[in-house]
């Protein structure tokens, strides 16, 4: 990884000419940076041919090495009382809702702009997805919790999008005032704060993906965090079988009844990987930050352009960074010209409006009796539709997205800034002088 704590920027002209053409950076994090720490932590676990966690051969406090020690460290770094090891980011989704208790004839409000997971972890759940516009912080907007909740609203989950904290605050205070607890998807944005604290750390439970395109990865995984003991129990029971055993007995006496789970524990091979990523986390952090400080002090300041709005500028990971132009138009031209100049502008991640997708615009389970959309006549259904979240539409028809990747260097990031700079001469600033 190249160093990028303190960063030269690039040079300011008053007639910004476009760079000379670099090449392409290859783009990831952290699979790419895969090497001997996952192989020597793999071998520790083939050698030991103890791969299931909870192996009753060992001592309880010899059982699941790899996979209790990323829980510790995990809680440590993050901030919480307990943390769960699972086997992927979608299955953390299902293992929190249901430890909040969320089945069938609840509501879960969740962004309308979200990965499918969001969605479908609900209705896979039996609950119904209630969707919800986002501002220019690509986050769940303050005041939709207040406007979409009703009764039977057992949870409100927030996405933290590509590394950078939802403004927490006045969504906490809300959802507190109507007695509703905030589900943190941290999939995207591990390690990212909010005015200090860890994101995962500030609702009632939350949740981290492992999965390949991730900060941290082990091909798939993921965890489950939270400090309330009995949403820890329940998690435990839902992610295997609905028992508690001996391992988890050490942190918790057992308060729940037993209820019939799923089987989402996480093996000993996936935790060492996963562990070898996770102990790297700080330095791709830092690395990102620094690459997405170098661009963003070049071109925030840019007439016409607008920059994503950060809740904690400070606690961005740095993974992707986003401003918005004043047109869809706008915004499509210079995209192309930023490919043109050899620059990544596709998203790492595939999150898009729900309602643009055939799973939301059929409203079907596995079977006709499980869908939550069921007996909703005619369907699609109001907020359900396309052209129904005219304030989300908004916002992501005119953003420009710029993946960083641990492996881009500092002259790519000058790089990046100078041919944004010269690119907003050429595209926007003769719109601007034209009004």
């Amino acid at each position: 990884m190249t160093q990028t704590d303190t960063p030269s920027h690039p040079s300011s002209g008053t007639q910004p000419t476009l760079p000379p053409l670099r090449p392409l950076p290859r783009l990831g994090l952290g699979a790419v940076l895969i090497g001997k720490e996952e192989e020597a932590l793999a071998l520790e676990v083939l050698r030991s041919r103890e791969l299931f966690r909870y192996h009753y051969s060992l001592p309880v406090e010899e059982q699941g090495k790899m996979a209790g020690t990323l829980e510790k460290e995990f809680c440590e770094l993050i901030g919480t009382r307990h943390a769960l090891a699972v086997t992927s980011g979608t299955a953390a989704l299902e293992v929190a809702l249901g430890a909040l208790g969320v089945g069938p004839g609840d509501e879960v409000i969740v962004p309308v702009w979200s990965w499918i997971s969001c969605f479908t972890a609900i209705v896979r759940l039996g609950a119904r997805p209630v969707l919800a516009e986002i501002d220019e912080s690509l986050g769940l907007a303050p005041g939709e919790v207040t406007r979409l909740a009703t009764p039977r609203t057992r949870a409100v989950m927030v996405i933290h999008y590509q590394g950078a904290a939802v403004d927490m605050d006045p969504i906490l205070e809300e959802a507190a005032a109507l007695g509703i607890p905030v589900l943190e998807d941290c999939a995207e944005s591990t390690g990212a704060t909010y005015k200090g604290r860890r994101v995962g750390s500030l609702g009632a439970i939350g949740i981290f993906s492992f999965q390949y395109q991730k900060m941290i990865t082990s091909g798939e995984g993921g965890m489950v965090v939270t400090s309330d003991p009995k949403l820890y129990e329940r998690a435990v029971r839902f992610h295997d079988i609905g028992s508690v055993r001996p391992y988890h007995l050490q942190w918790i006496t057992p308060q729940e009844p037993n209820f019939c789970g799923s089987q989402f524990r996480m093996n000993e091979l996936t935790a060492a990987v996963a562990l070898a990523q996770f102990r790297k986390l700080e330095a791709t952090r830092r690395h990102c930050q620094a690459l997405a400080g170098v661009i963003r002090r070049e071109i925030e300041k840019l007439p016409g352009l607008q920059m994503r709005l950060l809740a904690d500028p400070e606690g961005d990971n740095g993974i992707e960074l986003y401003f918005f132009l004043e047109t869809p138009e706008l915004a499509a031209r210079f995209n192309e010209a930023l490919s043109a100049r050899n620059i990544h502008i596709a998203r790492m991640t595939g999150t898009y409006c729900h309602v643009a997708r055939e799973y939301c615009r059929l409203g079907l389970a596995h079977a006709p009796g499980a869908s939550p959309f069921a007996g909703m006549e005619p369907w699609p259904a109001p907020g359900y539709r396309e052209g129904d979240f005219p304030r989300t539409d908004r916002v992501v028809e005119r953003f420009i997205s710029l993946p960083l990747g641990v492996l881009f260097t500092q002259e790519d990031a000058c790089y990046i800034a100078e041919t944004i700079k010269a690119l907003h001469a050429e595209i926007v600033a003769p719109t601007l002088a034209g009004k």
